[in-house]
């Protein structure tokens, strides 16, 4: 109903205004000043009245605009919790930084062999060991006549006990040459090249009770080999020994550990 007023008045204005028009053209010939400023007063008189007319309407205009800027406003919150959420997500990415930094800063350090040798070791400081099986490729006195080869995964660990112990090599030979042959493989290795080991310090003999023998002569605090009877009887004389060997033996002593390889003892794989 108010739209059908605004129209109809709006109509009325236009037909009064195209009369005027037509009135003062014709009346501007006639009229003096005074009745052009009279007919000048109505027209002001007429703007101010529709100026009235429309202030009512105008605050029902701006109301849509007013609602319309809730959108922005929403925005601004949204806007305003995606920083608060990158903010929190920039807080939680730095304080995950912070705690790796702490946690390699508290992160125990890998020993070094060296560190390892000794501990493993019990700080004992004179070892024997036998050759063949866990120094050499070769595993029997037989094979030593044809070649000796040493073990290129054990000489880290070896020329590391040769730097802290007193280490003596010592194995079984049928003849003459494969001592030779066992020496130049020692030799050709570097073993003999660190100061910690010389030749008068590898031992033969002919038997298994001579390398049973030189152990319980020597009186190591270690001795490493791969016979499972001997390592059991020599429990009793030894505090400590080295059982090298795929399989862990039926019969073992409290003071006896196992290892497939003697680089694997150390945890030098």
């Amino acid at each position: 109903m108010g739209d059908y007023s605004k129209d109809d008045f709006l109509q009325l204005i236009k037909r009064f205004g195209a009369f005027l028009t037509v009135k003062i053209s014709n009346l501007f010939h006639t009229l003096d000043s005074r009745s052009v400023g009279a007919i000048a007063g109505l027209a002001v008189a007429i703007v101010f009245t529709w100026r009235v007319w429309r202030s009512p309407s105008e605050p029902q205009r701006r109301i849509p605009k007013r609602q319309g800027v809730m959108p922005s406003s929403s925005g601004v919150s949204t806007h305003s919790s995606a920083n608060v959420e990158t903010s929190g997500v920039t807080s939680s990415s730095e304080d995950s930084n912070a705690q790796n930094v702490i946690d390699e800063f508290f992160q125990p350090v890998k020993p070094t062999l060296a560190q390892v040798v000794r501990q493993r070791l019990s700080e004992g400081r004179k070892v024997t060991c036998r050759l063949l099986g866990v120094i050499l490729e070769e595993t029997s006195p037989e094979e030593l006549q044809q070649q000796a080869t040493v073990r290129s995964s054990v000489l880290e660990v070896l020329l590391e006990i040769t730097k802290f112990c007193d280490l003596y090599l010592m194995e079984r030979v049928l003849d003459d040459e494969s001592e030779k042959k066992v020496l130049l493989a020692l030799e050709n290795a570097g073993v003999f090249t660190s100061g910690g080991l010389v030749k008068d310090k590898v031992l033969f003999c002919s038997t298994e009770i001579g390398r049973t023998s030189f152990v319980r002569q020597l009186e190591p605090d270690w001795h490493i080999d791969t016979n499972p009877e001997i390592t059991f009887q020599l429990a009793r004389f030894i505090k400590y020994q080295l059982h090298v060997s795929p399989t862990k033996p039926e019969r073992t002593a409290i003071n006896v550990f196992n290892s497939t390889t003697l680089e694997q003892f150390f945890g030098n794989v």
